[in-house]
């Protein structure tokens, strides 16, 4: 969660909301990192998971994610729980949750939804205090 919460205070320097992403092989080791890079790229898909979840199938040389971690600053939204789940990503860990857009428990819960067929696993509120100041900030500065 460190490397992802620096991935997230990269995204600063761009104007976007700091939310990092990092995913880990089955042995652990990170394979892939992402940001948002909404407005750096003018990309609406461009969330922090969709980021590293294309650089982990690129690493890896395939879409399916078997045995991989994604760990992501902020609960992921509809579209990045999809993500996840269509990766087949064996477990999702997040920091803070989101209660407006969270989608792995706050508002849907996409992940655990049995009418999918993957359901990874999923670890929540690692080093969430810190996650959830890094936005409030980030928040506080642009309102």
């Amino acid at each position: 969660m460190r490397t992802a919460l620096a991935e997230a205070r990269a995204a600063l320097a761009t104007a976007d909301v700091p939310v990092g992403a990092v995913v880990l092989d089955p042995t652990g080791e990170v394979i892939a990192r992402g940001r948002n890079v909404r407005e750096a790229e003018h990309d609406p898909t461009g969330h922090a998971e969709v980021v590293a979840l294309r650089a982990a199938a690129e690493v890896l040389g395939r879409w399916r994610l078997e045995g991989c971690t994604l760990v992501v600053t902020l609960e992921p939204c509809t579209m990045c729980a999809g993500a996840a789940v269509l990766a087949r990503v064996e477990r999702l860990v997040f920091g803070a949750f989101d209660d407006k857009a969270g989608a792995v428990g706050s508002l849907w819960d996409v992940v655990r939804d049995r009418r999918l067929n993957h359901r990874p696993e999923v670890v929540a509120g690692v080093l969430a205090e810190e996650s959830t100041a890094l936005l409030d900030d980030f928040f506080r500065s642009h309102r």
